[in-house]
């Protein structure tokens, strides 16, 4: 009897961080996002009662953009709300077992793991946009002077190395998420056998309890009738 396998099984496991089961890390970082999209939908909210809180002059800015308007706010607004909804299908779908309510929040994960290689390839390839982007910061940025006087070498190999930390970071946990999906998927269906035969054919197995296996009560025999 073989086995199925795939090249990807090597870095199937069921632990996360050494000391949890992926599907209860899925649930701590489900519930880890949810409080910070909470927060950020938090701050959005009260920046749209009181916009003066966080208004920001043009000479803070240090342009002519207008960073609290109404349609950034209301695009922040919406973006909150579907982040807080893909982790809470996350969470319910890790602590349910339903592999489906996890998909969301991988998809999720991979568009911001992508974001954020598009991020290091762009300081890679053009260097010089970070001196701009700190010279288009406003004068009140705390350490803004003590930033720009580092070598432009050393500050791209700094944030170059900062970004790769980050990128190994989510990378691992995708991986959490992922194999938490491949469990409940794999539990779901254990009542299902595959086999191998030796053409390579897979052969499913009906489940124990179905009648088609052969081990179902026969019909009784005919009542005996005396001559």
């Amino acid at each position: 009897m073989k086995t199925m396998s795939s090249p990807w099984a090597r870095f199937y496991s069921n632990s996360c961080c050494l000391c949890c089961h992926v599907r209860t890390g899925t649930i701590i970082l489900g519930v880890w996002y949810l409080i910070i999209n909470s927060i950020v939908l938090l701050i959005v909210l009260s920046a749209l009662t009181d916009p003066g809180q966080y208004h920001l002059t043009t000479a803070e800015l240090g342009g002519d953009f207008e960073f609290m308007d109404d349609a950034n706010m209301c695009i922040a607004t919406a973006i909150s709300l579907l982040m807080i909804l893909i982790c809470a299908m996350a969470t319910y779908g890790a602590y349910k077992q339903h592999a489906a309510w996890i998909i969301p929040f991988f998809c999720y994960q991979i568009f911001d793991f992508a974001l954020n290689t598009l991020v290091a390839i762009s300081v890679l390839v053009y260097p010089h946009t970070v001196q701009d982007y700190l010279r288009q910061l406003p004068a009140t940025f705390h350490y803004k002077e003590e930033i720009m006087s580092v070598n432009s070498t050393c500050l791209i190999v700094i944030i170059l190395l900062f970004i790769s930390i980050i990128l190994a970071f989510k990378a691992y946990l995708i991986s959490c998420v992922w194999n938490c999906y491949r469990y409940i998927n794999n539990r779901n269906s254990s009542d299902v056998l595959v086999y191998i035969t030796t053409n390579d054919t897979a052969v499913l197995l009906p489940p124990y309890d179905d009648p088609t296996n052969g081990t179902a009560a026969k019909d009784p025999p005919p009542p005996y009738v005396s001559a």
